[in-house]
C-alpha cells in the first residue's frame, strides 16, 4: 500500500468529484448508462490522476506502480449488474486491487461524450473541424448531446480526412477503415466518438458528406452505403471508421488538462496524467498480399496494400 500525504494542497475525493460535475454532469449520461465512483472513500486525499479509456488489469497495475490515488477511465468496470467481485474473477480481482491500493475509481462516459470538449469534440478537432453544434441533442440541453456535426475551414477529400485522421489517433491493428470514393470532395463532417451506427439518421439529416465514428458493424455500414449510392442518392455520407479505443483516446489528453486546470484553480495541485497502456483488445493484423486472393475482387488501398504485418505497440502511441 502506497503512502500519501495529506498537505493541504491535496483536495479530498469529494472535491474532486465535485469539480468533475462541473466538468461532466452526470445527468448528462444516457439511461443505460453506468457513469460515477465505482470505489473510493470520499475523504481520502487525491495527489495524483490518471486518465486511462478502460479499467484493465494492466491500467489498474500502472495506477497502482505510479501510486495513483484516482483512476478516472472512460468506460465504466461494471456497467452490467453483478453478483460478485470475489477476486477469483477479472472484475473482481480489479476491484480488490484497486481497494487494497487506496486507488478510487471513477468512470466518465456517455457524459463525457455529451458535455463540451467531450469525446466528439476532440474527435471533431482531429478532423480539422473549428465549429460544431451536437448530433444528436441532450433533451434536457440541445446545446450538449452525443455526436459532433460541422463545415471544415477548406474543403479536402475523403482521402485526405483520413489520413489526418489516421495520423492524430494512437495506432491499433484495426487502423482506420474508409468507405467511399477517396477523390469524393468533404465539407461537412459528423462525428462520434465509440460505437456511433445507431446514429445514421441523424447523420443523413445533417447533411454530412462523411460520418467519422468508430465499430461499424457490417450491416450498419452496408445499408448505409446503400442508401448513399442509391437511387436519387449523391453518394454521401461517405464512412470513416476508426479503432473504439482510438477514437475515444483522443480525449484523454483534453480531459486531463481541463481537470488540472479546475483543480488548480481552487488552489491545488494535482499531478494529472495519461496512461500509456493501449487497451485495444486487437494485437495485430495481417493485410491481404497486394493483387492476390480468390473470390471477390480483392480490396486495396488507393496507394497500394500493406504485405506486412501490423503491430500497433512498436509504431508509437499508447504503448
Amino acid at each position: 500500500m502506497s503512502e500519501h500525504s495529506t498537505s493541504p494542497a491535496a483536495p479530498a475525493l469529494t472535491e474532486v468529484l465535485d469539480v468533475v460535475e462541473q466538468l461532466w454532469p452526470l445527468g448528462l449520461q444516457e439511461p443505460w448508462d453506468a457513469s460515477g465512483l465505482v470505489t473510493g472513500r470520499p475523504e481520502q486525499p487525491v495527489r495524483r490522476i490518471l486518465f486511462a479509456v478502460d479499467p484493465t488489469a494492466d491500467v489498474v497495475a500502472e495506477a497502482v506502480a505510479t501510486d495513483t490515488d484516482l483512476l478516472v477511465t472512460h468506460h465504466p468496470l461494471l456497467l452490467r449488474g453483478v453478483t460478485s467481485v470475489a477476486a477469483d474473477r477479472f472484475k473482481g480481482a480489479v476491484v480488490h486491487e484497486l481497494i487494497e491500493h487506496r486507488c478510487a475509481l471513477l468512470a466518465c462516459h456517455t457524459n463525457a461524450d455529451s458535455a463540451p470538449d467531450g469525446v466528439s469534440d476532440a474527435v471533431a478537432r482531429a478532423a480539422g473541424l473549428t465549429t460544431t453544434t451536437p448530433l444528436a441533442p441532450h433533451p434536457a440541453d440541445h446545446a450538449v448531446g452525443i455526436g459532433r456535426v460541422g463545415d471544415l475551414p477548406r474543403p479536402t477529400t475523403l482521402r485526405e480526412l483520413a489520413r489526418r485522421l489516421a495520423a492524430a489517433v494512437p495506432p491499433t491493428a484495426h487502423g482506420v477503415r474508409v468507405a467511399g470514393d477517396p477523390d469524393t470532395p468533404v465539407r461537412r463532417v459528423a462525428v462520434c466518438g465509440g460505437a456511433g451506427d445507431s446514429l445514421f439518421d441523424e447523420v443523413r439529416a445533417s447533411g454530412a458528406d462523411v460520418y467519422v465514428t468508430a465499430d461499424l458493424r457490417h450491416h450498419p455500414a452496408s445499408e448505409a452505403r446503400e442508401a448513399a449510392t442509391g437511387p436519387g442518392a449523391a453518394g454521401t455520407p461517405c464512412l470513416v471508421d476508426l479503432s473504439h479505443f482510438a477514437s475515444e483516446w483522443l480525449w484523454l489528453p483534453v480531459g486531463a488538462q481541463a481537470l488540472r486546470t479546475a483543480l488548480a484553480a481552487r488552489g491545488h495541485a494535482v499531478e494529472v496524467a495519461v496512461s500509456t497502456r493501449r487497451t485495444d483488445p486487437w494485437d495485430f493484423r495481417i493485410d491481404h498480399p497486394a493483387g492476390g486472393g480468390h473470390g471477390p475482387a480483392a480490396a486495396t488501398a488507393p496507394d497500394g496494400a500493406s504485405t506486412t504485418e501490423h503491430h500497433p505497440a512498436t509504431a508509437g502511441g499508447p504503448a
